[in-house]
């Protein structure tokens, strides 16, 4: 039996012919396809500058009236952790929210200038960045490490990571559950070459191994909890925690538009989001009760037990200066141009706007949060 999965509303940019653009050439074709033309044109050839370009500019905390925020979605989470934890009646600024699939869709989006702001994984802005989209990382929000489990199909013989060679594993290019992939290969001791990347988009990721037609996939959240119920009686399940630990960094962001930060209103209201989405988070982990009826029941669509496991998967999040993360991000662009998934190898010092640690530190202070995972008691 098919599970349900719950449709995803696509932003306008999400357009059908990009969609087949994509699919006919592939990802990575297409960064390919960029840094050609960057090559062509030199350096800097976007015209977008880096993002020190903004080391010099002060962000206000003063947001100016009438000022609006596109905001890009994945499953609506931002947009109900906002509601259900008080914040979003508190934004100093309009918005509009818009929801995608994935982190490629999302940087269509930023092409396209119909979004200012996004929240992705950690793999997202290396192929922004190498593509060259300069979208400055503005807040890291780090949850458990290992909350993405390698899914397994319910009649694969790939029950351990000693048996992937020649293995069927799905595969999304320019996302975490992409990376994580990567690193799993490097980890041991296998190439691309020596399994077959099955290229699919996340949502197709359950319905691939429901059916057998991959025998790996990475998989989280929702995505985990659904295909375990309707599955795990069946032969489904994941790979030994044991195996797999220590894959994923945990690190979710929240990256903008350079254009968007370049303007001072825009600049204003992004600090403020920030602020207010440390706060919403921060609502999140001391309110699972609350959260999991809000937005794994009534918004997702999964069952209260699901939501109380996913919300254990994803532990509590904290929220580190971006000058605490750049050591973890290179270490994710290493693996990816080391398999051949970056056109250009990118320097993670230049992805983060560090302007905006005064104002992750001021607020994790003022509703004591944590900077650092190792300061939990989990």
């Amino acid at each position: 039996m098919a599970i349900p999965l719950r449709p995803s509303a696509l932003s306008p940019a999400h357009t059908q012919s990009a969609a087949l653009t994509r699919r006919r050439f592939g990802w990575a074709g297409a960064l390919a396809v960029a840094a050609l033309t960057l090559s062509a044109c030199g350096g800097g050839a976007s015209g977008q500058g880096s993002v020190n370009d903004l080391k010099d500019q002060a962000l206000s905390a003063e947001v100016p009236e009438g000022t609006v925020l596109r905001i890009a979605d994945q499953q609506e989470q931002q947009q109900v952790a906002l509601k259900s934890s008080g914040e979003l009646g508190k934004l100093e600024f309009d918005h509009e929210f818009s929801n995608f699939v994935g982190g490629p869709e999302i940087l269509e989006a930023f092409r396209a200038d119909a979004v200012d702001v996004a929240r992705v994984g950690d793999t997202p802005p290396i192929h922004a960045f190498a593509s060259g989209e300069v979208v400055p990382i503005i807040l890291a929000l780090r949850s458990n490490p290992d909350s993405v489990r390698l899914g397994t199909a319910p009649h694969t013989k790939v029950r351990s990571t000693s048996q992937l060679k020649g293995a069927k594993i799905a595969y999304a290019e320019g996302t975490a559950q992409g990376s994580i992939v990567l690193k799993l290969l490097k980890r041991e001791g296998l190439s691309t070459d020596d399994v077959e990347l099955v290229r699919l988009e996340l949502a197709e990721f359950s319905e691939a191994l429901q059916s057998d037609e991959v025998d790996i996939a990475p998989l989280t959240g929702a995505r985990l909890a659904r295909y375990l119920d309707g599955f795990e009686a069946k032969g489904g399940g994941y790979l030994p925690d044991k195996e797999t630990s220590g894959l994923g960094t945990g690190l979710n962001y929240i990256y903008a538009r350079k254009e968007a930060l370049e303007d001072p209103a825009k600049a204003a209201a992004l600090r403020a989001y920030v602020k207010h989405t440390i706060k919403a988070n921060e609502w999140v982990n001391n309110h699972t009760d609350q959260w999991v009826k809000d937005y794994f029941v009534e918004n997702q669509g999964v069952s209260a037990d699901d939501g109380y496991f996913i919300r254990k998967q994803e532990g509590t999040t904290v929220f580190p200066t971006l000058d605490k993360v750049i050591d973890d991000q290179q270490n994710t662009i290493d693996v990816a141009f080391d398999a051949g998934e970056l056109p250009v190898e990118v320097d993670a010092n230049e992805m983060y706007d560090q302007r905006f640690n005064d104002v992750i530190d001021k607020t994790v202070d003022e509703i004591g949060a944590h900077h650092d995972r190792e300061d939990l008691d989990e």
